[in-house]
């Protein structure tokens, strides 16, 4: 049974030097009894994340949960569910005793309580920023919950992860279970490993036990009631000790604390659904007050860009350089210059987008800007669309300088100089104005 156990862990080898990525630092917390290392992997030294937990009895409770953690993580996906990359399970035997390690191996991602530290947000910025990220796990629970028929059991501060591009991930799959409503009258547990929540964390029914309760409510009453606890954890600063703790509601935003309240509310039956959270049953785009904001808005959009027809694209990226202003910084540089980039290369985003690019470029040391700006410029050089070779031209003294002589000999200047014998005036005076900036 074990040797089946570990094949479907997909354990590869006998010891870590068998794991194909490097272990480097840990973090200061993880999910329950997990702990979250820094890594690399060995073939290319990319970034991940590694997750370890180990125990010294093969049937230790804390890894058979771990195992149905690696394995539901291996076949949930979702773009707001942390995404898997390996895993393995190790024995090492000494004199004494056997020990057993688990490995889930990920993309890179810290601890959002970290992340929270690390960005020091505050006032307006600081909400928008936590509208987004629980706009985010809001999704990841509502396919759990309503598309999959799965709960998850632990929503809270610990079970969320931060990705490169500040994106929220939902993790910790340990406890999660299917939804099993059509057996009302079974009275064991339907979360197998609800022991390993925290008290604070359980809503009445699960606290008690009384499954029965917990089948006849909704698939989504205990990760709503979950939502609430990390809105209290995110809003208070501090982690929840004790359930008591979710009726003090001074720091939760007004606008939202009528969705917390019913997130929370005592009866499961009434809790609010996390898909309602976000939309309405019609699926348009909607949110309660505090969701809607400018950050949150031009996301939302940067992601469904090839929904939009070219009116609206073009005046979305007329105010893009403006109200890139007002977001906070270090979202707009990892999140939303990402997003630019790859519109443009791939032809969803118009000629004034790269406005906003060179806009958002410029807050970039010199080393940042030659990686995530320069090569989208020197792609759209191959361009057909007049307006782009225009915008180009027209901006080039903002980025012609970081060019190195071979890239514009090779990839640059073959088509700058298709513009010496265009129909246009214009594009023939700005390819001769250019020659100023790439001919040293």
């Amino acid at each position: 049974m074990f040797k089946f156990l570990k094949g479907v862990v997909g354990g590869s080898g006998a010891g870590v030097k068998d794991l194909p990525y490097n272990i480097g630092d840990p973090y200061p917390s993880a999910w329950g009894s997990w702990s979250h290392f820094q890594g690399t992997s060995k073939d290319d030294g990319s970034p991940v994340s590694i997750f370890s937990i180990s125990g010294t009895n093969a049937q230790d409770g804390h890894l058979a949960a771990a195992r149905n953690g690696v394995k539901r993580l291996r076949t949930v996906r979702h773009p707001n569910i942390l995404a898997f990359l390996h895993s393995t399970e190790v024995e090492n035997i000494d004199a004494t005793s056997t020990k057993i390690t688990i490995y889930i191996v990920t993309e890179p991602v810290m601890p959002l309580s970290e992340k929270i530290k690390e960005l020091g947000l505050e006032g307006s910025q600081r909400d928008e920023y936590y509208a987004w990220g629980l706009n985010q796990i809001a999704k990841a629970v509502s396919f759990l919950n309503n598309d999959c028929k799965l709960v998850h059991g632990n929503v809270c501060l610990s079970s969320v992860v931060v990705t490169q591009t500040l994106d929220w991930k939902l993790h910790a799959f340990d406890v999660l279970s299917e939804f099993d409503g059509n057996n009302e009258a079974a009275n064991g547990p339907m979360l197998q490993y609800a022991w390993l929540v925290g008290a604070q964390y359980k809503p009445v029914e699960l606290a008690k036990s009384d499954w029965t309760a917990v089948r006849k409510s909704p698939p989504w009453s205990i990760d709503s009631w979950g939502l609430g606890c990390l809105i209290y954890e995110l809003f208070s600063g501090m982690r929840l000790s004790k359930t008591e703790e979710l009726r003090n509601t001074a720091s939760i935003p007004k606008s939202l604390l009528p969705d917390y309240q019913r997130l929370l509310s005592s009866m499961p039956s009434r809790r609010l659904n996390s898909s309602k959270l976000i939309e309405n049953s019609v699926g348009d785009f909607w949110m309660t007050e505090y969701f809607q904001n400018k950050l949150v808005d031009t996301i939302h959009f940067m992601e469904i860009l090839n929904l939009k027809d070219s009116v609206e694209k073009d005046t979305f990226f007329r105010k893009l350089p403006n109200l890139a202003e007002q977001l906070p910084r270090q979202i707009v540089l990892k999140k939303l210059l990402p997003l630019l980039a790859s519109a443009l290369e791939f032809g969803s985003a118009a000629a004034p987008a790269l406005t906003a690019l060179l806009k958002m470029g410029s807050w970039l040391s010199t080393e940042e800007f030659s990686v995530k700006v320069l090569p989208t410029i020197v792609k759209l050089f191959a361009s057909n669309d007049r307006a782009i070779r225009v915008a180009l031209l027209q901006h080039i003294d903002q980025y012609g300088q970081s060019f190195s002589a071979q890239v514009v000999d090779e990839q640059v200047y073959p088509h700058v100089a298709t513009g010496f014998a265009d129909t246009s005036a214009f594009l023939r005076e700005m390819t001769l104005k250019s020659m100023l900036v790439l001919a040293p």
